[in-house]
């Protein structure tokens, strides 16, 4: 082994957060105790950059780069390694790095193994090793604990390309790369560098593939080489296999057989090697009649049996790469006559067994591109002509994934440009539905021809402006969909209407009302079947469409009223889709029916029609419905003020718009998940949902999600007591001028503008709004805004009027139910109360808004109505004021977790201490933060040494007391 010292040199890492922090902690640890690391990630992914940063950031002692000999042996004994690492610690602490441990030999790899194991924390020595995901972890390292790297997320991947071309790259070009990069930093710098500075502008076409063979391999550092022809012949196969997959495991039963064909002589079956996963036992031998399709492998073929190779796991009856770098190089670098071979049979075994489509996928890349040959059924041309066929076909069982995959081969097999745009729209709308806009762009971008009808090019333009309204900027989408709306109306009426309707919510999204209206213009109705952009059936099978032109005309009608003031012309139409929902199973139909439950002020058929979206679009594979479906359902609950419920949507909503590619819908829920926080004690919480939220608001012109993210952060400073920023952020918002917020929107912050202005004595500022305000309440869309106006005319009505308007409100409250806006009003009724010597009256009210308050979560709502009983002298039952009082509202686990903390520990070491995730002890942690009414670890732990203290003086004259009774027992 070798070692060198460190040159610092500057490290610009992106997206490795969550891995720094991880790394820091072994770092900081190491003035006082010692530890290891192993970085594991496929190549490509930033391992030795993670590796590179650390050692630039250890500033507490020197560096050691740790490699093999210059011929790959070990040239020093555990022994002595051990005694240069702990002579070099006993002066200051030392960290070792260990790159590509993966590729020393086995003498080293042990050497170095036991070496971990026997340094002890007291050592003073940081070890961190690296080693590549791409193969099985070498058994001397299994133990280690594992920071793993995963593909950079796209906002990671898009602030490195930025960096790597200076930011020239075409907006086409640019998503073209991220999209072919696949998360892999290495591969993604690498496709930008091949590029010249016509194609990387745009001005000129991007060669094709983008990520070749040499590219690939580049990253992977060779294409994996084995001696055994079966060996690679496997791998190529579950390469190919992969290609319909989606890179994920394949059928092991298809693999075999495709290899059977591949080879007549008896094929060994996989098996698992010793440390390499699981052993396969011998099965039977072959049959010899035709195999009906995929089935599960059996383990052995013949008189032997061979390893699966270290590059794939084989986990039941499934295989898959354990990195998906390496199985697109050990496809792209395979010859093509035994790529085309591979495809050839593994075709011939889908299509014995009735697989169709991925039978003809695989038929199709069997072949080569689009070429006059002669009339045959496996001609270029009449393979694609297939394969658009079958993709189009309802009655053929497959994901919106698989049915983009197989428009777009068909369109690279199109010689015609008309029909080769037609189905790269296709296969972009597809590729939407199946929750991946990063891949649908650059079809769109294929999709791009002049001389295609106006039709097609209609309807590209309505799936890109879908696209860009789930995740872009709305302005954008906008136009994008009204050039579909004006494409599409000669040829298909019925698309250009539906486009025009996605305008419209592309104008309410950026809170453009004058737009809004002008893209809901009146229209003749237009009855057809046709789907929109995001519906469940493919884009040609228009019987299966999403939702009908009667609900789009009848929303549009709907919708346009009730932006003009006319609730009598709004309620009709807008009753009318609702009641689709209620009998129809398509999810964009019932997504419409809660959107128009919303307007409606129907909280309960808002959540029904969410609901049952939410249903359909899952069970219809509909990813990217499932996040609006969520949204909705979200909404719905807020304005029910059911927020413990509103939270559980938007969660789950986040993650799925995340994993799906739509910021702005996440920004809508990242909105909901600050409004839902701001009644709990976690402003922490709320501070980092409307940061996020208002970040992609501001890029991409969500002027709702705006609006809805910055009343979160207002409710949040008013229920902490703190009116006054509460009133000048609401301010902003509410009253009339430039900046109001969403026109749709601000009106719901009125009430708690009006009370943060009493309480700042902004009385007329409070009375410029109500009369707006008042209108709504009359408007009837929102169930609480009639207890909410008398509400606000009890916090600016003189004493004598005040009593009959809380109690009004009241009244109000409980036909529109909620708990939330019920306790609120009777936490301030209680507070006049109070104030006005009423001490009996108040300690009724007060007790109710404190009841309210808990059942619903609203944690820092109810410590004020606390604090107003204790004001009283009447601290409310069962919740004691001192700090072992407020120890006991805690879980035993949290109780664990606090007291570890008030004694100085990070979350890492709790997270060590009590074999939990550091992910678990921050969740616990904030929980304990929110019980306590703690803001800082400094705060806990003077709670938790307060309540301490108290046990210990309470134990203390416990034990005196006892004392005293045995002295006394004794005397009598």
């Amino acid at each position: 082994m070798t070692g060198e010292t460190t040159v610092r040199t500057a490290v610009r890492i992106h997206g490795r957060s969550t891995q720094r922090k991880a790394l820091r902690a072994l770092l900081d640890a190491l003035p006082h105790h010692g530890g290891h690391l192993l970085v594991a990630g496929e190549p490509g992914l930033g391992r030795t950059t993670l590796l590179r940063w650390a050692a630039r950031s250890f500033r507490a002692g020197p560096v050691l780069h740790l490699g093999p000999g210059p011929d790959g042996g070990a040239h020093v004994t555990v022994e002595q390694l051990l005694d240069t690492l702990r002579a070099a610690s006993a002066a200051a602490p030392v960290l070792v790095c260990a790159d590509d441990a993966h590729l020393w030999d086995a003498p080293a790899r042990t050497a170095l193994g036991r070496a971990v194991r026997r340094l002890s924390t007291a050592d003073r020595v940081g070890l961190l090793l690296s080693v590549a995901s791409d193969r099985a972890v070498a058994p001397e390292f299994a133990r280690m604990p594992v920071v793993h790297l995963d593909p950079l997320a796209p906002s990671g991947a898009a602030a490195l390309l930025d960096d790597a071309t200076d930011g020239v790259a075409a907006p086409a070009v640019r998503e073209q790369l991220l999209a072919e990069a696949e998360g892999n930093p290495a591969l993604l710098v690498a496709l930008a560098r091949r590029l010249s500075p016509a194609e990387l502008r745009g001005h000129r076409p991007l060669p094709r593939p983008l990520a070749d063979a040499a590219a690939l391999a580049e990253v992977a550092g060779g294409a994996p080489s084995d001696p055994s022809a079966h060996a690679r012949d496997l791998l190529l196969t579950v390469a190919a296999a992969g290609q319909t997959e989606d890179g994920t495991d394949v059928d092991a039963g298809l693999v075999h057989d495709a290899l059977r064909r591949l080879r007549p002589e008896p094929v060994p079956g996989p098996r698992a090697d010793p440390g390499r996963g699981p052993r396969a036992e011998p099965g039977p031998a072959p049959r010899a009649e035709p195999v009906p399709g995929p089935r599960v492998a059996e383990p052995v073929l013949g008189p032997r049996a061979e390893p699966v190779p270290e590059y794939l796991v084989l986990a039941g009856d499934r295989l898959r790469f354990r990195s998906p770098l390496v199985r697109r190089t050990v496809h792209a670098t395979a010859t093509p006559e035994r790529r085309r071979a591979v495809h050839r049979a593994l075709a011939e075994v889908l299509e014995t067994g009735g697989h169709r489509l991925t039978g003809l996928l695989h038929r199709s890349w069997s072949l080569g591109g689009p070429e006059p040959a002669p009339a045959s059924a496996d001609r270029p041309a009449a393979v694609a002509d297939r394969l658009a066929a079958v993709a189009a076909d309802g009655a053929v069982p497959a994901p919106h994934r698989l049915r983009a995959t197989a428009y777009a081969r068909a369109a690279e097999l199109t010689a015609d440009g008309a029909r080769r745009a037609e189905r790269y729209t296709a296969a972009a709308e597809q590729a939407l539905l199946a929750g991946r806009p990063d891949r649908a762009r650059p079809l769109l971008a294929a999709a791009r021809d002049s001389a295609a009808p106006a039709a097609v090019r209609g309807r590209a333009e309505w799936v890109r402006g879908v696209t860009e309204l789930r995740d872009g900027p709305v302005g954008d989408a906008h136009q994008s969909l009204l050039l579909a709306a004006s494409l599409l109306a000669a040829d298909a009426p019925a698309d250009a209407a539906a486009a025009a309707l996605a305008a419209a919510d592309a104008a309410w999204a950026a809170g453009d009302l004058s737009a809004c209206l002008a893209t809901l213009a009146p229209g003749p109705p237009h009855r057809t079947e046709n789907p929109a952009p995001g519906s469940d059936g493919p884009a040609d099978a228009r019987s299966a469409a999403a939702h009908s032109a009667a609900v789009v005309h009848d929303h549009r009608v709907g919708m346009r009223a009730l932006l003009e003031g006319r609730l009598d012309r709004a309620g009709a139409p807008l009753g009318q889709v609702v009641e689709r929902g209620r009998t129809e199973g398509r999810p964009e139909t019932l997504l419409r029916s809660a959107a128009a439950a919303l307007l409606l002020g129907d909280v309960d058929a808002a959540r029904r029609g969410g609901a049952r979206a939410l249903a359909a679009a899952r069970q219809l594979g509909s990813d990217t419905l499932v996040p609006q479906a969520l949204e909705y359902l979200a909404y719905a609950e807020l304005r029910a003020g059911r927020h413990p419920q509103a939270r559980t949507h938007a969660e789950e909503g986040l993650r799925t718009a995340l994993r799906t590619g739509q910021r702005n819908t996440a920004a809508h829920h990242r909105a909901v998940l600050a409004l839902a926080a701001s009644i709990e004690e976690e402003p922490d919480v709320v501070a980092r949902h409307v940061t996020a939220a208002l970040d992609t608001a501001r890029r991409h012109g969500l002027a709702q999600a705006a609006t809805l993210a910055q009343w979160a952060a207002a409710r949040a400073d008013l229920g902490r007591g703190r009116p006054f920023d509460a009133a000048d952020r609401l301010g902003l918002l509410v009253l009339p001028g430039p900046g109001r917020g969403h026109f749709a929107v601000w009106r719901l912050a009125v009430p708690c503008f009006v009370e943060a202005a009493v309480l700042a004595e902004r009385h007329e500022d409070a009375r410029e709004v109500l009369t707006d305000f008042a209108d709504w309440a009359a408007f009837g869309a929102d169930p609480q805004a009639a207890a909410q106006l008398a509400r606000c005319h009890a916090l600016l009505a003189p004493a004598d009027h005040a009593d009959a308007l809380y109690r009004r409100a009241l009244d109000r409250h409980d036909e529109a139910g909620g708990d939330f806006e019920r306790a609120r009003t009777a936490l301030l009724y209680g507070k006049w109360l109070r104030r006005r010597r009423r001490p009996r009256e108040a300690r009724g009210r007060l007790g109710t808004a404190l009841a309210g308050f808990e059942r619903c979560g609203a944690g820092v709502w109810a410590a004020q109505a606390r604090g107003e009983l204790r004001a009283l002298g009447a601290a409310p039952q069962g919740t004691g004021t001192g700090a072992p009082a407020r120890l006991g509202l805690l879980t035993p686990q949290q109780l664990r977790i606090a007291r570890h903390v008030a004694e100085g520990a990070t979350n890492r070491e709790v997270a060590l201490a009590l074999g939990v995730s550091t992910r678990t002890v921050d969740y616990h942690l904030r929980k304990v933060f929110a019980a306590l009414g703690v803001r800082s670890r400094l705060e806990l732990a003077r709670t938790v040494g307060e309540a301490e203290q108290a046990r210990e003086v309470r134990g203390a004259g416990e034990s005196r007391r006892a004392g005293s009774y045995e002295k006394t027992g004794a005397q009598h």
